[in-house]
């Protein structure tokens, strides 16, 4: 039995620069029997009833800007789980809080790449939570330049410079491609996603070079296995979008900690970087390069593949 009544709270806000509005995700939980996390996807149980004071203060060589007051918001039918993939290629779910409306604070204020930024959350029992979180800059994919080259009998790579506060790297393709048949009435925009690779920085300061390597033989068997076989189908080649989505250094030990399990959902998390409450306070940037097939590549797909690839005219 728990002789004292007292709620935990729990945070949940990666912030990224290139977002225009800042999300923060406040819910609480009880202390007593079962798992804090599963009580959090019950919207009774989980709100607090009054708002909360939360505001979010930005940090330049130890000048504090004006605080961004968080306003809240019930979003509709949001999606039930947040996903990121670990350095094994497993998915791991990160927000497994209740839907599909739930009540968001938020500021519509761009966050800048070249501060930190403070977390503060302040309930009316005088109680307050804090965290802090670098921004991840932006940055860009360095290699291919202009085109994409996937070999028949080789492996190329993608390379890319580590940006300040950028740790953990996931690097995924997608091949985009127009296709029409008869009894289309238009012309299809179709793609195909995969996986490529999680990479790690050995510190947060930026600079460091990296890389991941993708196969060739595999984008062809890729198509072989996924496009459908469709009677006198005609398909275009089109771009490949390269997604590298960049984790700060507390995204990415909550995310390596947490990954012995296939879902959050399973026990407490045992890390958190909020200071009087549990979560995480953290950040992320995402860059997508477009980028057209090599002329090699395209001719394969035409020539040694019946997919029904034709040139464009």
């Amino acid at each position: 039995m728990y002789a004292e009544y007292k709620d935990i709270t729990i945070v949940y806000s990666i912030v990224d620069i290139g977002d225009d509005t800042a999300w923060v995700k406040i819910t609480k939980a009880f202390t007593g029997p079962g798992n804090a996390l599963l009580l959090a996807q019950n919207s009774d149980s989980s709100n607090y009833l009054y708002k909360l004071n939360a505001y979010i203060t930005g940090i330049k060589n130890g000048v504090l800007s004006e605080p961004l007051i968080l306003d809240t918001i019930t979003i509709k039918n949001k999606a039930t789980i947040d996903t990121i993939i670990n350095n094994e290629g497993d998915t791991i779910i990160i927000n497994p809080f209740y839907a599909p409306n739930q009540l968001m604070y938020y500021t519509a204020t761009k966050l800048n790449k070249d501060y930190d930024y403070s977390l503060t959350i302040e309930k009316n029992n005088e109680e307050s939570l804090t965290s802090s979180t670098g921004m991840v800059n932006t940055f860009s994919v360095s290699k291919p330049v202009n085109r994409i080259v996937f070999s028949e009998t080789a492996d190329n790579s993608i390379e890319w410079t580590a940006p300040k506060n950028g740790v953990m790297f996931e690097v995924s393709l997608k091949f985009n491609y127009t296709e029409y048949a008869p009894g289309y009435s238009d012309t299809l925009n179709k793609s195909i996603g995969w996986y490529v690779g999680t990479r790690n920085a050995k510190t947060s300061d930026g600079g460091e070079s990296m890389d991941v390597s993708y196969s060739g033989p595999y984008f062809y068997s890729l198509l072989v296995s996924e496009l459908p076989d469709v009677p006198n189908v005609t398909r275009w080649a089109g771009k490949v979008d390269i997604t590298i989505a960049s984790g700060s250094q507390v995204l990415a030990t909550y995310l390596d900690i947490n990954s012995g399990g296939a879902s959050l959902l399973e026990e407490v998390p045992v890390y958190s970087n909020i200071d009087g409450g549990t979560g995480i306070f953290a950040s992320r940037y995402t860059t997508i390069k477009e980028i057209q097939l090599s002329t090699t590549t395209e001719r394969n797909l035409i020539e040694n593949y019946n997919l029904g690839f034709k040139f464009k005219n």
